[in-house]
């Protein structure tokens, strides 16, 4: 893994296929709110379901006037899809698939080794800016709690 974006940086540039096939853009996406990008190793693994089932719980506060949530993994579209179905996921989940891990890499979440994203979480104002990360690696469950801090100091 290369070294992610720091806090004050701008954050690299995302254009990525949602779940249903739809093209998702970083300028897009923060247009007129911030956005909450969850990085994560694998559709279907328990730590992920756990974490993206944690944000579907309090869909509210993680999607709203101020913020929006967007998962992110190395899995293809169809993968994605079928997961968000299962699990009733209310927010995009984006595909890094092909190119493999390219905004994977330029977050520097990037695993190499197993071709997975860690779990990085950046949030992204609508300047375009890293205002907090926080990244833990593939066996490491993320503090939700801290995802809940700092969307409510938007």
């Amino acid at each position: 893994m290369t070294a992610y974006p720091q806090v004050g940086a701008l954050a690299p540039d995302l254009d990525l296929p949602d779940q249903h096939g739809d093209r998702q853009r970083l300028a897009d996406l923060v247009a007129e709110r911030h956005l909450l990008m969850v990085f994560f190793p694998f559709a279907f693994s328990s730590i992920c379901t756990g974490e993206l089932l944690e944000i579907q719980l309090n869909i509210d506060e993680f999607v709203n006037d101020r913020v929006q949530v967007v998962g992110v993994s190395c899995d293809p579209t169809s993968s994605l899809r079928a997961w968000s179905a299962h699990e009733g996921y209310r927010f995009p989940l984006l595909s890094d698939f092909w190119p493999h891990g390219r905004v994977s890499r330029a977050y520097g979440v990037l695993d190499e080794d197993t071709g997975a994203a860690a779990r990085g979480t950046f949030l992204v104002d609508p300047r375009g800016v890293v205002t907090w990360s926080l990244v833990h690696g593939p066996g490491e469950e993320r503090p939700i709690g801290l995802l809940h801090e700092a969307v409510r100091g938007l």
